[in-house]
């Protein structure tokens, strides 16, 4: 979408969001999946491996939720709040001009 479209019809910071938020669900499945790879580790190599990455996997997932958090796009504490927003983004979404 243009620039100038996408300022105009509210867009551009939803736009952002949806990148970050997707960025957010793929390290969940990242953490998700290291927790996994560690309780099937054969060797403590391995396992030790897995448990560093792991580790690093929380902390991004930690940079991008709070990175969510400061700009009011995940309430993670408050279900009614978040549940909220995402009808927003819905309505926003079935809302956009289609180019």
């Amino acid at each position: 979408m243009n620039t100038l479209l996408e300022h105009l019809t509210g867009l551009h910071t939803m736009t952002d969001q949806v990148i970050a938020m997707d960025f957010l669900i793929a390290a969940k499945s990242g953490v998700r999946n290291y927790a996994m790879a560690v309780t099937e580790a054969y060797t403590p190599e391995i396992k030790a491996m897995l448990i560093k990455q792991l580790e690093e996997a929380i902390d991004m997932h930690e940079r991008i939720s709070m990175y969510l958090m400061e700009r009011g796009w995940y309430h993670p504490w408050n279900v009614k709040e978040q549940y909220q927003f995402d009808l927003q983004n819905i309505q926003t979404a079935l809302n956009a001009p289609t180019l």
